[in-house]
């Protein structure tokens, strides 16, 4: 059976960003890439110009993803500083276990190296900081950037998770947050 010759880029995405989560970055190539699509490798070069650019493509896809999953707990969560813990809990499935968690810290380094994946996570992270500070201070009278503290908390707890796996990443989050909303004067 030949190879299929229409796959939607989302598809192919996909499945380069399954090859980049288990190789990493720089294990990824046209020849391995032409594998898990079922493209050939020229079609791959046509389509993204270049391993990086495709690469790029794939881990922007991601980002996708996390802009509709943010947007979606946006939309779903209460108002107050428990459905900021809920949106960071729910933005925190997918880290099932160590190898998992450490994969998404390959995507985190190209991200940081990448300027235009750099900026992708700056946009990210201020709709998300805003969607935290609308439940933490929605009026803005303490004068305190609280989407962001609590941010940089919810990326602490999640490293810190990796290390000790005492419980599911999900009960970590949302106790240690929970914690850090009542040290913090906000009802959890």
């Amino acid at each position: 059976m030949g190879r299929r010759r229409t796959i939607p880029d989302d598809v192919a995405l996909a499945a380069v960003l399954d090859l980049v989560r288990r190789v990493g970055p720089e294990g990824v190539t046209f020849a391995a890439a032409a594998v898990e699509t079922g493209l050939s490798g020229a079609t791959l070069v046509q389509r993204y110009g270049s391993r990086d650019g495709m690469v790029r493509a794939a881990i922007l896809l991601a980002w996708d993803a996390l802009d509709a999953r943010t947007a979606e707990l946006d939309g779903t969560a209460a108002p107050t500083p428990r459905g900021a813990v809920e949106m960071l809990v729910g933005l925190s499935h997918g880290y099932a276990d160590a190898d998992s968690f450490a994969d998404g810290l390959l995507l985190l380094r190209e991200d940081l190296r990448d300027p235009v994946l750099r900026q992708r996570g700056a946009i990210w992270g201020a709709a998300l900081e805003r969607a935290l500070d609308r439940r933490l201070d929605p009026e803005g009278r303490r004068g305190f950037p609280l989407g962001r503290m609590m941010m940089a908390q919810w990326q602490g707890i999640v490293l810190w998770w990796g290390f000790e796996q005492v419980r599911p990443v999900e009960e970590e989050v949302a106790r240690a947050l929970s914690t850090w909303c009542i040290a913090a004067g906000l009802a959890a």
